[in-house]
């Protein structure tokens, strides 16, 4: 598997008349706003997915302002009725039997749908804190599943996922920033697809790393640019669909991380991005991936 070489990463310095300290200034904000680009691409995805399940709760509440109306109008019958009779008459002519079971019914899947959109906001707020600079112990599989959450929309139109993790001790980490990650190369993998395809993340670790991966079976990449994946506004995508952002700022965010990115790319066979983060922060990291690790 090609490793591609962090030094790599600064080559971009040598081939402009900016000062290294303004390239870096520059860099900064064309990141930045990258980020800002990746949250404006989830709001639509994710407006849609919480539109659906507030569209059939709106749909269940206005038929059950008709059911309670009904039964409304059966309780104050019951107080003035002549005969049970007539009240019996009045809830066949009601529906009474039907109203009662669909009422729990349409309650139940109303609740489900409310539940769905605090699933989606709860994911939001995780990934919503772009530039927390903090590392915290955290569920490297809850920020893989927080990005799979919020990309729903998409994926499940134009991807089949599927998830292979494995057991994970707790992580030292900065959750939202590895959301990003993991939300870049989700993307990434998306777009390598085309029409359609399959995408598999998997999980595992040894005694001080823990990685995740995130695997397509779509167009790959060509052997020639390898190296220069992680450059910024280095990109394969055609005029108009990639910044060239995504993969660099992924770099950056993972080499604060004291970790690396591994990738295996076949042409016409697909790509698979590997992220080897350490399971703790030490003081002075040094990030060298493991000699002949595939």
């Amino acid at each position: 598997m090609p490793n591609v070489n962090q030094d790599l990463q600064r080559q971009d310095l040598q081939n402009t008349n900016m000062k290294p300290h303004e390239f870096e200034q520059v860099t900064r904000h064309l990141l930045q706003s990258e980020k800002m680009a990746a949250i404006g691409q989830l709001a639509a995805g994710v407006a849609h997915e919480i539109n659906n399940p507030i569209g059939y709760v709106v749909s269940n509440l206005r038929t059950l302002v008709g059911y309670v109306d009904a039964m409304l109008k059966i309780i104050d019958r019951a107080e003035h009725a002549d005969s049970l009779e007539e009240l019996r008459a009045m809830k066949q002519r009601l529906d009474y039997g039907y109203i009662r079971e669909d009422v729990l019914a349409l309650l139940g899947e109303s609740e489900e749908g409310i539940e769905r959109v605090k699933v989606i906001i709860s994911a939001l707020k995780d990934f919503s804190h772009v530039d927390e600079d903090t590392f915290l112990v955290a569920d490297l599989h809850h920020c893989l599943d927080t990005t799979l959450q919020l990309m729903n929309n998409e994926l499940k139109y134009r991807a089949d996922v599927v998830k292979a993790y494995g057991e994970l001790p707790p992580i030292e980490c900065m959750p939202s920033q590895i959301n990003q990650v993991v939300l870049n190369l989700l993307t990434n993998a998306v777009h390598a697809l085309g029409a359609g395809g399959q995408i598999s993340v998997r999980t595992g670790h040894d005694s001080v790393q823990a990685w995740f991966e995130v695997e397509d079976n779509g167009k790959g990449i060509p052997a020639e640019h390898l190296p220069r994946l992680f450059e910024p506004f280095f990109t394969t995508k055609p005029v108009g669909e990639g910044t060239g952002l995504g993969l660099a700022l992924s770099y950056r965010i993972v080499e604060k991380h004291a970790g690396w990115i591994e990738v295996d790319s076949q042409p016409g066979r697909g790509s698979r991005f590997r992220v080897w983060l350490p399971l703790e922060q030490v003081a002075h990291p040094a990030a060298t991936p493991p000699a002949g690790d595939a």
